[in-house]
């Protein structure tokens, strides 16, 4: 055999037995191997972080499957992730499936927390959703907005301090508040002058005070008294009373068809008010006996019955004769 071949089939041999030993080691590096059978997820997520395919899928801290591939949607709203999975593991629906890291700056993997395992199991070829990964940058922006808005806050309370400051803690207004605080002292001062009065004259004229009580409370006991009589009376006469007050009633209602009577014209005084000749008639008479009574007053009865004319001075029974 040419020595030369022989030295191309040894080093292709070599190569092949490299790269074959690199793939194993890179397998075995990551916990799998090409002889497990696997089944496939494909995990649907908005936001992958900085996960790599080959990384490890852990249930419990165990490795389960490896992440094969990521490949973004063509809307490019998600990402897809498939995930192979070792046949002897399932997974149920109700786990949370999330994309974590490995410390504070580790590789980032996929981990499937259990929570009940209960209920139906991932198979191959379902879309499970995965929890998106904690985003450092995205928290740094946000409390940068926080810290922001923090320092418009302290500047407005300082300007708000400042106006405090300049309008209410100004001399003026110190000035009028102490004024203000010394007419408190003097007027609770005076109070307390007119309470000692007050007691005083409370101790001074108790005797007086006592019997006024006193008196109060013998008329407000003569008040209950009375107003005991009154019940008596009301109750024992009752019936006297509903009678009264029924009587009053019937009054109310004659004395109303009276006056109804006497607007329609019925009866005599109904009668004058709606004949108007028979009304001045009556108004006649009234005068005349107006007339009459004032004679009577003046002259008396008997004159006035045997009243005979006087004639007059120049008036002479024989005609044509002169008068006297």
């Amino acid at each position: 055999m040419d020595k030369k071949r022989l030295e191309w089939r040894v080093g292709i041999f070599v190569f092949i037995g490299l790269v074959g030993l690199a793939v194993l080691l890179l397998q075995f590096s990551k916990g799998t191997s090409l002889f497990k059978p696997t089944y496939e997820l494909f995990l649907k997520a908005r936001n992958v972080g900085e996960l790599k395919t080959r990384a490890s899928v852990l249930m419990s801290g165990v490795q389960i499957g490896t992440v094969s591939d990521i490949r973004l949607n063509p809307e490019g709203t998600n990402v897809t992730i498939t995930l192979k999975i070792f046949k002897q593991f399932v997974i149920h629906q109700d786990s949370e499936i999330r994309i974590e890291q490995s410390g504070f700056l580790g590789d980032h993997y996929v981990a499937v927390v259990p929570v009940h395992n209960a209920g139906d199991v991932w198979h191959a070829g379902d879309h499970p959703n995965a929890v998106e990964p904690f985003n450092l940058q995205d928290v740094a922006r946000s409390a940068a907005g926080f810290l922001q808005r923090v320092d418009q806050t302290t500047k407005s309370l300082d300007d708000a301090i400042a106006d405090v400051r300049r309008l209410v803690l100004n001399e003026q207004t110190l000035t009028n508040l102490s004024s203000t605080v010394n007419n408190a002292r003097v007027a609770s001062e005076r109070a307390v002058v007119t309470v000692n009065n007050i007691n005083s004259l409370v101790e001074t004229n108790s005797e007086a005070v006592a019997a006024a009580v006193s008196n109060v409370v013998y008329f407000s006991q003569q008040i209950n008294q009375f107003a005991g009589g009154l019940k008596d009376v009301l109750a024992t006469n009752s019936a006297e009373l509903a009678t009264a007050l029924k009587n009053v009633d019937s009054s109310t209602v004659v004395l109303k068809n009276m006056l109804e009577d006497v607007q329609s014209g019925k009866g005599l005084v109904g009668t004058v008010l709606r004949n108007d000749q028979l009304a001045t008639n009556v108004n006649s008479i009234a005068a005349n006996l107006s007339v009459t009574t004032s004679n009577l007053n003046r002259l008396g009865l008997w004159r006035f019955l045997w009243h005979k004319e006087v004639p007059p001075p120049n008036y002479s029974p024989i005609p044509n004769k002169p008068p006297k």
